[in-house]
């Protein structure tokens, strides 16, 4: 799906002459969030921006390499104006471009005419967008992705306010007013990128968490919530990780974090939350997993439905701690509620019931009889409709799997990949009997497996 429209409220551009003699554009950006940009010394394509090895990034200029890129331009022959020339390195270096928060959509064309190139692409603080993508000697190629980029300041109905920030987090490359992008791996030859506003419809998975999921600054450091956006698909899903190392659920909450996601959330957004290693730290009087964390938890999930969002509690992974045969130990006592665990929510008329028959060791194993008694129905008879995620439902990761895990699926196989990750149901809605109020469901849940029961009276 391609933006039809594309928001320009302001560009100025007029010529300016860089130190080396070369001829660039210079953009206002202000409130501009579309922009062209051809690297190189070849001639620049019809409406795009030039960019040279030259192109520092300032303020002013609003775009260009940031300081201590060790870039070269190359130009080849050829008429083609976007693969004649571009920028490479044998170092990783950054571009920035100046734009306002939001979702953006990236589109980057690669490549060498009389060579070949490999590159992994990064976004603001190593965030992983395209693990690598390689071009034979003669091949141009583009790659394209939706990313989140964000600054520090709130602005809802209260005013407008700001994430209490620790100084560290000051320095790091996400919580800026740049979008950057940062080019990595043997051979990165970068012809052109396009930046644009990503759609109204793209949904936003926000990421609350710890040192275990934020965009981690430094090598060889990696979470796994900087990961994630490498596999979802452009255009349709971009991933806002707002975890930081040190964080409780309760200081995630008090230092304003939680409250920029929620001032950015819109119906149909996905609140990821993961927490537990930090809070498990905490003491005093009514703070446990039962009690204090319980509490800010149900608040977090509540506040998320208020704007529309659906709230997703993710179970705490175990520090690496073995035991003298290698198998992992817990570490967190009842943070993680390891097991079968259950999340409930009632309204006048319907019911939801989350399962999930989880296990830190990842591997096979029995099924698991779960008996689920619901009361206070005012009916006779509820309707059931069951809904799994496991190995067999609900599971775009396994089919990628079977497909021999491709780095750069097809369409055929991206199109497969979206149906499998919708959420399926085990078969069709039953009839369950009400007695004094009170109904039974019995289900069997596998290993790992997770079930969403729906129940209509």
């Amino acid at each position: 799906m391609k933006i039809k429209e594309r928001i320009l409220l302001a560009v100025i551009t007029h010529v300016v002459l860089f130190g080396n003699g070369c001829i660039a554009q210079k953009i206002a950006t202000g409130t501009n969030t579309s922009f062209k940009f051809d690297f190189g010394s070849g001639k620049t394509a019809l409406g795009y921006t030039a960019v040279s090895a030259a192109s520092i990034y300032s303020d002013e200029a609003g775009f260009g390499f940031e300081k201590g890129a060790a870039v070269t331009d190359v130009k080849r022959s050829g008429k083609d104006a976007l693969s004649d020339a571009f920028v490479t390195s044998t170092k990783p270096f950054y571009f920035s471009v100046k734009v306002p928060e939001g979702n953006y959509n990236v589109k980057i064309t690669l490549g060498d005419k009389e060579g070949t190139s490999d590159a992994a692409i990064r976004v603001e603080c190593r965030r992983m967008m395209i693990n690598r993508v390689q071009t034979k000697k003669g091949e141009v190629k583009t790659v394209e992705f939706t990313l989140h980029i964000r600054d520090s300041m709130i602005r809802n109905s209260n005013g407008i306010s700001r994430v209490r920030l620790k100084l560290r987090e000051h320095a790091y490359l996400h919580w800026d007013n740049k979008l950057t992008l940062e080019f990595n791996s043997a051979e990165p030859k970068i012809d052109a990128i396009e930046i644009t506003t990503a759609a109204k419809n793209v949904v936003t998975v926000f990421l609350a968490g710890n040192s275990t999921e934020v965009d981690q600054a430094e090598e060889p450091y990696t979470a796994w919530g900087q990961m994630l956006p490498s596999f979802f698909v452009p255009e349709k899903v971009a991933v806002a990780n707002y975890a930081e190392s040190g964080e409780s659920l309760s200081s995630f909450i008090g230092e304003k974090r939680f409250e920029k996601e929620l001032s950015l959330m819109k119906p149909g957004d996905y609140a990821f939350v993961q927490f537990g290693h930090n809070d498990q730290k905490q003491k005093g009087p009514g703070i446990g997993a039962f009690t204090s964390y319980k509490k800010d938890l149900k608040y977090f999930i509540a506040e998320v439905k208020k704007k529309g969002g659906i709230p997703v509690l993710v179970t705490s992974m175990q520090r690496r701690s073995f035991d003298s045969t290698g198998k992992i130990k817990e570490t967190l006592g009842d943070y993680p509620e390891t097991d079968v665990g259950a999340l409930a929510s009632k309204n006048n008329n319907n019911a939801a019931v989350m399962v999930w028959n989880y296990h830190d060791e990842d591997k096979q194993g029995s099924v698991c009889n779960v008996k689920i008694t619901i009361s206070g129905i005012p009916s006779k008879k509820i309707t059931l409709t069951q809904y799994r995620i496991d190995n067999e439902h609900s599971n775009s990761y396994e089919v990628w799997k079977k497909m021999g895990s491709p780095q750069n699926p097809t369409k055929a196989q991206i199109k497969e990949l979206e149906k499998a990750g919708l959420l399926q149901t085990t078969g069709k809605p039953e009839k369950i009997n009400v007695t004094g109020e009170t109904g039974q469901i019995n289900i069997l849940l596998p290993r790992q497996g997770v079930s969403l029961l729906k129940m209509n009276w």
